[in-house]
């Protein structure tokens, strides 16, 4: 008879050879009460400015706004009406939390050998103590048990952040954003490190859903009228700064490719001017984005803030669903993406520059050992980023360290984010990232390619010390 009980066994993702256990278990022992570096994430900064925030239901913390939970679902024919996610046009969905609940309760199974599911049984088991499994038979009394507990002072944002070890939280924020949570984050005593990440896509990618409205406000914001390139560039400098100000180190970019290109200023801003226009064509759309990257890294040469880029996600493939639902409701999907040719501009310029930190992550795969790893092996700026999105997980995280490490070594990567907009999930994807890295570390010494002492290094720099300083926190 299968058991109904949660099991998180001590020695989980550890590889099943004898020898490399025993290895892991020490190694993991020194890293798994290390606090917590969380240098990119999206996360909204407002639970914490409010001291008596409430997450609300159980639905409403675990399932509504999560796309890992409901992409899964909907996947199975589950429409998100059925899930309580909201409508554009504000039409009819379900409002019933406790059935939203039972649905999920019910298809619980889907998520049995994904990251979902193990980030969920850490939730359920470690955050809420929550010692059943979550079946049809379960379900109602398992949110009895989690709606008391947010009921609770212990289970407020700014407690949790406390209780799972948080030393810094980046959030992911609009270059228009005026930042009014962090804010008063800052004018609190309360003294927790949560800082603003600077994400200026919706005003380069001259694509961009309401790039005329967004370009409006970064007016407003900047209090820079933005009539030609030059005010623009203008503008986004002042952001930058402001950002800084209230303890930003990071910029954050999205974009189809990473395509960079070198053009003249009147030829960016002839672009710029049809974009103003209305006129502005795919082709204009991908030069100019390429020409703004190039532009954001020679800002942070100036500004001493870290470029992340994230390419390679068709976002919103799900045109229905977008129209109905709108964006970030999991229908983004990876595409083949090539770095070598298109980021050389870029790196041309100014990959040499050790002033710079440009940490690259890829939806693709196949340019680990291709492309990324050789890359970062080679230029002073290159940092790669750990396995994103779709391959946060315990395989994916076994197939960076084989096909990146030989190449790039572990201190031309940057350690672990957990990139999420579910908080509780925090802490159970940082314990995937060190199960994994000790486990591949054990494997090393096993063979007599590390010593111990390497390894137990080498393992506290990916739990911690990497993205401590490659994030400049």
């Amino acid at each position: 008879m299968q058991s109904s009980e949660i099991t998180l066994p001590a020695d989980r993702y550890f590889g099943p050879d004898a020898r490399q256990k025993e290895i892991a278990r020490e190694l993991y022992a020194q890293v798994q009460d290390l606090p917590l570096i969380c240098p990119h994430g999206h996360v909204d900064p407002r639970m914490f400015a409010d001291p008596n925030y409430s997450f609300g239901s159980p639905a409403d913390l675990l399932i509504i706004p999560d796309h890992y939970v409901f992409r899964m679902l909907y996947s199975q024919g589950i429409a998100l009406e059925q899930l309580g996610v909201p409508r554009v046009d504000g039409g009819a969905t379900e409002r019933d939390h406790r059935k939203i609940w039972q649905t999920f309760a019910d298809n619980f199974y889907l998520f049995r050998g994904t990251p979902t599911g193990v980030w969920l049984a850490y939730e359920l088991c470690v955050v809420f103590g929550i010692t059943r499994q979550l079946t049809h038979e379960t379900a109602q009394t398992i949110y009895d048990e989690i709606a008391a507990k947010l009921a609770t002072p212990e289970f407020r944002p700014r407690a949790l952040y406390e209780r799972f070890n948080i030393e810094v939280l980046a959030t992911t924020d609009a270059a228009t954003d005026p930042l009014e949570a962090h804010r008063a984050l800052r004018a609190s005593d309360w003294r927790a490190r949560i800082i603003p990440t600077f994400r200026p896509d919706g005003v380069v990618n001259l694509d961009a859903p309401n790039w005329r409205e967004n370009l409006d406000a970064l007016s407003r914001v900047s209090k820079i009228s933005i009539t030609n390139l030059q005010s623009f560039i203008a503008a986004l400098e002042n952001r930058r700064a402001y950002f800084k100000q209230l303890g930003a180190t990071a910029t954050d970019h999205a974009a189809l490719t990473p395509y960079t290109n070198e053009l003249s200023a009147h030829a960016a801003d002839a672009i710029f001017q049809r974009a103003l226009r209305g006129q502005a064509s795919a082709d204009d759309a991908r030069a100019f984005t390429g020409f703004m990257l190039l532009e954001m890294a020679r800002m942070s040469i100036e500004d001493g803030l870290v470029m992340q880029l994230h390419p390679g996600s068709l976002r919103n493939h799900n045109d229905s669903l977008f129209q109905r639902f709108g964006s970030d409701k999991g229908g983004d999907i990876p595409t083949a993406t090539e770095y070598t040719r298109n980021l050389r501009p870029l790196l041309n310029r100014y990959g040499n520059d050790p002033r710079l930190t440009l940490i690259l992550f890829t939806l693709d795969e196949t340019t680990y050992a291709r492309e990324l790893a050789p890359l970062a092996g080679h230029y002073p700026a290159v940092k790669l980023g750990p396995p994103w999105w779709f391959h946060d997980s315990l395989n994916g995280m076994a197939r960076f360290f084989d096909q990146v490490m030989e190449t790039a070594g572990i201190y031309n990567t940057v350690g672990f984010n957990d990139d999420t907009r579910a908080f509780p999930s925090i802490p159970a994807r940082h314990d995937v990232w060190r199960r994994a890295s000790v486990n591949w570390l054990a494997g090393l010494v096993a063979r007599g390619i590390l010593s111990l002492r390497e390894a137990e290094e080498m393992a506290c720099a990916l739990a911690y010390d990497l993205a401590k300083r490659a994030y400049r926190l």
